[in-house]
């Protein structure tokens, strides 16, 4: 089920206070995605984020997907405390309305070279467009079932890096990335990106749960980073977006 969200021009999959689990752009509009040269801390990313959509001739409502940078995974909590940290300058923009959040997000934790505090990687917005092609963005997900348990309660092969482990892991963020796609009408054959975040070697169920699956299709960027909450070991995002630029 998707929702609405007039105010930005785009429709998006309820999820979680914190972000939804992917938007898309409505007919007659695009998204187009932005990525920092160098990540940018949170309250100078959100300047420059605001400035930039303004800049062109957008309101901050059409802002509906961003990628983040952390130093290091989070507990439970700690998470919960950045997110609520997170949704204010949401809220100032009236596109947080205090229970639901129509912005797609990935925030992940680079293993070698971390930003030394929470930053922006790059973010999305909506813009009107003569391109009647589609685009959406997906939320990163990790290997956790949804639901309001702990992520030590819902994850899935807990704390198991075996050979068996990791493809069970991979297998359930592949098809969670087919489910959310599946909600807009799209899949792997629309997508124009798919990124991975791991430390660990996923080569050898590469070609069976991705490239087999058509995950592949345009390529997997393999990003050196851990998902966002301690004992989680494999996240995946994907795109289709036919704009996109570094500033």
């Amino acid at each position: 089920m998707t929702t609405d969200f007039v105010a930005g021009n785009y429709r998006f999959i309820p999820a979680v206070f914190q972000y939804s689990a992917g938007a898309a752009a409505n007919p007659g509009f695009e998204i187009e995605r932005v990525r920092f040269d160098k990540p940018v801390a949170l309250a100078e990313g959100f300047a420059r984020i605001a400035k930039y959509i303004q800049a062109a001739g957008r309101p901050l409502t059409s802002f509906c997907a961003c990628e983040l940078r952390s130093p290091a995974a989070f507990t439970d909590e700690g998470f919960r405390n950045f997110n609520l940290h997170y949704v204010k300058t949401l809220a100032e923009w009236e596109i947080y309305d205090g229970t639901t959040n129509p912005v797609a997000r990935s925030n992940v934790c680079p293993e070698i070279d971390p930003p030394a505090e929470p930053s922006f990687h790059a973010f999305s917005f909506t813009r009107p467009s003569g391109n009647m092609a589609p685009s959406f963005v997906i939320a990163g997900s990790g290997e956790s079932l949804e639901g309001g348990a702990t992520y030590a309660e819902r994850t899935v092969r807990y704390r198991d890096l075996s050979p068996e482990g990791m493809k069970e892991k991979i297998r359930h963020v592949v098809a969670t990335m087919e489910k959310r796609m599946g909600e807009f009408g799209f899949g792997w054959k629309d997508a124009t990106a798919a990124q991975t975040y791991t430390i660990h070697d996923f080569h050898p169920v590469f070609a069976e749960e991705l490239v087999r699956r058509g995950a592949a299709r345009s390529g997997v960027t393999w990003h050196f980073a851990r998902p966002p909450v301690i004992d989680l070991e494999y996240e995946m995002d994907c795109r289709r977006v036919l704009r996109e630029l570094v500033i």
